[in-house]
């Protein structure tokens, strides 16, 4: 679901296009929220509440019966709504690995790829400093 929740929500519909897609109804309509964040300080490392985010949420049930719930941050609606649908059918027999194979795993494989580059980038501009010790005599 990691996976999901990190890509955009026209990826994630444009590899469920390409399958066929099951009965399914809305069980709850995407709506937005609050969450609270915490964080962590200090060398005891006690928590504290950093602030509040942003997210949506939406619940969907498949013919077949499986439930699947989305949560992204942001105010992204039908994003959520395709997570949902995703784990509902993530949760079936019939399109579990249907699902893992041609949406999960193409958009990892993206996901890694563009990591990837950015890690180039930032290394390709790092710089070493040393420090030469100076000889006495």
């Amino acid at each position: 679901m990691a996976v999901l929740a990190q890509s955009d929500a026209a990826e994630i519909l444009a590899r469920l296009s390409a399958m066929a897609l099951p009965a399914h109804k809305t069980l709850r309509e995407p709506e937005n929220g609050l969450v609270m964040v915490r964080g962590r300080i200090g060398g005891d490392g006690a928590a504290f509440n950093v602030g509040e985010a942003t997210v949506s949420r939406a619940a969907v049930l498949l013919s077949t019966g499986q439930v699947g719930f989305g949560y992204t941050l942001g105010r992204d609606h039908e994003k959520a709504r395709l997570i949902a649908l995703c784990d509902a059918m993530a949760q079936s027999d019939d399109f579990a690995d249907a699902v893992e194979q041609e949406v999960i795993a193409p958009l990892r494989t993206a996901m890694i790829a563009k990591r990837s580059r950015a890690d180039a980038e930032t290394t390709a501009t790092r710089v070493d400093f040393y420090t030469m010790v100076r000889g006495e005599g």
